[in-house]
């Protein structure tokens, strides 16, 4: 069967050469006997065979396959059956090596009870009876706010009294409270007629839906109806009902004006080890839920496969039921009856940009919070990413980055930034004046400074070697970077990559293809900042030096003024601009008469002008 599979017992050999080609799927074990994977297939010999024939890029996927001691599988009609039942045995073996969903709170849904007086309410809990349930909705505050506006909008019962029409034949009911301050119409004792009350009911459900536009014609017809009927009380409540809709539906968030109503997955996944999906419901033209699921990557599972995982989880958990889905990839499985659009432009690609905007969102806040709570395990984390993105043997704790300046080969000079845990520290900065290099010559210049830098540094501190060092540049200065590296015993020591000057490239020693970052990467982020950093504190030296080299020149081209008057004139009056404007005396003062007159006739007829 290939590399891994000599090492499997003869039994378990025996079983992947009798794998059917068919849809199905697969259960890896341990030498315990635990579930240690679970996957799907559309042909289950070719997929498990994938497994044990060659050596994985991904080192976990290498991890499992030793791990794996037995297999099993189970046939089934199609696809969706496979995702079905892959989706049911993860979540209930919850295989070490499966895909994660990290989602695992308890969202409030508001219930309409099937009651003859039906009740509505918000609940965490779904009872299978007759009641129907809307949501669920992310956000508490939402939930409570439309339900505020249902009982401003409507008298309806609130209490758990059973009412039945045997109960309300009997004349047992109490008006309670609810009643004389007109929250409720006095349901227990038959003030209102079930049917009217249906009517509340049906409006309350319209809103639920997000169908607040067909609420609102209805209102307005009634409005106008009684109107007509001169009937102005009943129609003022009326009209104040339509406004209260009004301002709700003002509120919402419309994405579009010509779809009516669609679903949405976008995705944020960055090649980490987190993938977000966010799922949109669109009504009318309006986004009437929003919810993002957060999957924790353990193999090599791409976009297509975590999309559906998503799809089969919303299915599952909101009972819904899709016709047509706008989604950035198609998902790896087959869903009956289910059209899949990847749109490139217009009002649908939109929708989908709104979409993987909420999933990044839900990505940024994630590391926000995580970042406030524990500093130290952001930080972990994105030295994991770094350690995977730039090939690394170790965590890049400590980090240095390097850059030149010059403006036409004066005053060359370069910069050293250095982070440790993945965050600056300025206390180790560095500056240097290029010393042994004529001309602007930056490979030359980079490969000077990288010299004194490591050659002190492996002499003073041999364990604070950095893990990571860039360059700013290109191949011309990695190579140059390399050279450094070699005369000093430093390669294979320390990771050495080069940026370009589009960011996301990155060259490392002896590979001509750069490797792209994604931009919404961690790597990245710390890159550019790296790379900021560098350039700025490199720049404030160099204007630094350019000044004082101005101030110098200056005072330089004096006849009789000598480089210790010059420091003392500087020492005095600190600029150029107040030795010019200073009087005779007091030039005399610091350097002497016969000096002063000198630096007065220099500056005599530049002040003149």
């Amino acid at each position: 069967m290939g590399k891994h599979s000599k090492d499997k017992s003869a039994e378990l050999q025996a079983k992947l050469a009798v794998v059917p080609e068919l849809p199905g799927v697969y259960t890896y074990y341990d030498a315990g006997g635990t579930v240690i994977y679970v996957g799907k297939a559309k042909n289950l010999r070719r997929r498990v065979s994938s497994y044990f024939n060659k050596t994985h890029d991904v080192t976990r996927t290498n991890l499992l396959v030793r791990a794996i001691a037995d297999l099993s599988y189970i046939v089934v009609p199609t696809e969706q059956d496979a995702l079905n039942l892959e989706n049911s045995m993860i979540k209930e073996y919850k295989p070490r090596y499966n895909v994660l969903l990290k989602d695992d709170k308890s969202y409030p849904w508001i219930c309409v009870t099937g009651e003859l007086y039906p009740r509505v309410f918000m609940t965490r809990t779904l009872v299978r009876d007759r009641s129907k349930y809307f949501g669920p909705f992310t956000d508490v505050g939402a939930a409570r706010a439309v339900l505020e506006l249902i009982r401003e909008l409507y008298p309806i019962r609130t209490c758990r009294t059973p009412i039945t029409p045997e109960s309300l034949a009997r004349g047992k009911g109490r008006l309670c409270l609810e009643y004389h301050l007109k929250r409720c119409q006095g349901c227990c004792v038959g003030k209102i007629s079930p049917e009217d009350y249906a009517k509340y009911i049906d409006h309350i459900r319209l809103i639920l839906r997000g169908e607040t536009g067909v609420l609102m014609d209805y209102l307005r017809g009634e409005m106008e109806r009684l109107a007509g009927e001169l009937r102005f009380e009943e129609a003022q409540a009326v009209k104040e009902r339509y406004q209260m809709v009004e301002r709700y539906r003002a509120k919402s968030v419309i994405v579009s004006q010509t779809i009516d109503e669609t679903d949405v997955f976008g995705i944020d996944d960055d090649g980490g080890n987190d993938v977000y999906i966010n799922y949109m419901h669109v009504r009318h033209g309006a986004v009437v839920r929003s919810y993002t699921l957060t999957y924790k990557r353990r193999l090599d599972e791409e976009a297509p496969q975590m999309l559906s995982y998503a799809i089969e989880e919303i299915r599952q958990r909101f009972a819904a039921e899709f016709k047509e889905v706008i989604v950035p990839v198609r998902p790896d499985a087959g869903f009956e009856g289910i059209t899949f659009v990847v749109p490139q432009r217009g009002d649908k690609a939109k929708l989908l940009d709104v979409s993987q905007r909420n999933a990044r969102q839900a990505k940024i806040d994630s590391l926000k919070q995580l970042e406030r709570l524990d500093p130290e395990k952001r930080a972990e984390k994105t030295l994991e990413r770094m350690k995977a993105d730039f090939r690394l043997a170790e965590l890049p704790r400590h980090i240095e980055c390097f850059d030149n300046s010059n403006i036409q080969g004066t005053n060359p000079v370069a910069s050293c930034v250095v982070f440790r845990d993945a965050r600056p520290s300025k206390k180790d900065y560095r500056h240097f004046i290029i010393k042994t290099v004529e001309g602007p010559d930056d490979f030359a210049s980079m490969k000077e400074v990288l010299t004194r830098r490591y050659t002190r540094l492996m002499q003073e501190a041999p364990d604070d070697l950095p893990q990571l060092v860039i360059v700013d540049g290109g191949k011309g200065q990695l190579s140059a970077a390399l050279e450094a590296f070699d005369e000093i015993g430093l390669r294979g020591k320390v990771a050495l990559v080069g940026i370009a000057k589009r960011l996301e490239e990155i060259y490392f020693p002896g590979d001509s293809v750069p490797l792209y970052i994604d931009k919404n990467s961690d790597s990245l982020r710390v890159v550019q900042q790296l790379r900021d950093e560098a350039h700025r504190f490199g720049i404030t030296h160099h204007r630094d030096r350019r000044s004082k080299s101005a101030i110098v020149s200056e005072l330089s081209t004096i006849r009789g003024i000598g480089p210790a008057t010059e420091q003392e004139l500087l020492r005095t009056f600190r600029s150029v601009k107040r030795i010019r404007e200073a009087s005779l005396d007091a030039l005399a003062q610091a350097v002497g008469y016969a000096k002063a007159r000198l630096i007065r006739d220099h500056f005599a007829p530049k002040a003149a002008q």
